[in-house]
């Protein structure tokens, strides 16, 4: 094969319910994105990668994405590939930056093949990815499956059921508060978190019954507590008026759900407090090849 590129896009998700505690998860899809270009090179084995929105992170993970995609297909002994991210999304907040990147990063691979791949396999080739390069506890299925195929979605993340997908109320946007500090998945106290299952699984129960802002501020206190977060940004956003505020993943960046209403006073209230605000539309796009 002459030198093969191609490109993709996949978009950043929100928490609804962490499925650190319990292995079920709900996560809904935003605009933020992550953008991957791969080109296939005749050197097998060999990855040359660059994150260009920030250097210092490991590139581990879209190795692994770029091995097994080739690997599915038996020519992991023919290439190795260059690829390049760009994203808008910030690494290790909780803003799902890993399972957009191994997304992105698996679409445009296959892409270079020229082949193509069912939805969910081309999911699960990040999920596995994200173990390979220890980025997740769960898989993160959820959040995989929020930033594939957007709008909001239910999921087993031990068993990788896609237990519903549906769309998002119009009308409302999303504010995130954005710290300085990262924290990495792999860091977490998985003993401590699992503490919470029963009180997750009532948040979990809300959810699948269509209260998804009630789940994502419980899920939210709930996660903080046990990871030693402050909850008073959530709880002060909550008190300006936004219509559900949490943590969002294992931190430290925090979701706020907010209507045009009331969407000044809660970045007032956000900007209190020492970090970015991101602001984002829901998004309901699947991921997708671009040129």
């Amino acid at each position: 094969m002459t030198s093969a590129k191609a490109g993709a896009i996949a978009h950043g998700a929100a928490t609804i319910i962490n499925a650190m505690a319990t292995g079920e998860g709900v996560a809904l899809g935003v605009d933020l994105w992550t953008k991957a270009e791969v080109e296939l090179i005749d050197e097998p084995g060999v990855f040359k990668s660059e994150i260009a929105s920030d250097p210092a992170e490991r590139t581990l993970l879209i190795e692994k994405t770029v091995w097994r995609v080739l690997k599915r297909f038996a020519v992991e002994g023919q290439f190795g590939a260059k690829v390049k991210t760009m994203s808008n999304i910030p690494i290790a907040r909780g803003l799902k930056s890993s399972s957009a990147a191994a997304n992105a990063v698996a679409l445009a691979t296959t892409s270079a093949l020229q082949k193509s791949l069912d939805d969910i396999e081309l999911v699960n080739i990040g999920v596995e990815a994200a173990f390979d390069a220890k980025v997740t506890v769960t898989g993160a299925f959820d959040d995989a499956c929020a930033s594939y195929f957007g709008g909001l979605v239910v999921t087993d993340n031990l068993n990788r059921n896609l237990i519903m997908r549906t769309s998002l109320p119009e009308g409302l946007s999303v504010l995130f508060h954005v710290p300085d500090k990262k924290a990495y998945t792999a860091d977490s106290d998985l003993n401590r978190i699992r503490t919470l299952a029963p009180l997750v699984k009532l948040a979990y129960r809300e959810a699948k019954h269509a209260n998804f802002w009630t789940a994502l501020s419980l899920n939210g206190l709930l996660y903080s507590s046990a990871l030693g977060f402050d909850a008073s940004i959530a709880l002060d956003a909550l008190g300006a008026g936004a219509v559900a505020a949490g943590l969002c993943g294992k931190g430290p960046a925090v979701t706020t759900v907010v209507s045009e209403e009331n969407f000044e006073r809660v970045k007032q209230v956000l900007q209190r407090y020492k970090g970015r605000i991101i602001h984002a539309q829901f998004n309901l796009e699947k991921a997708s090849v671009v040129t």
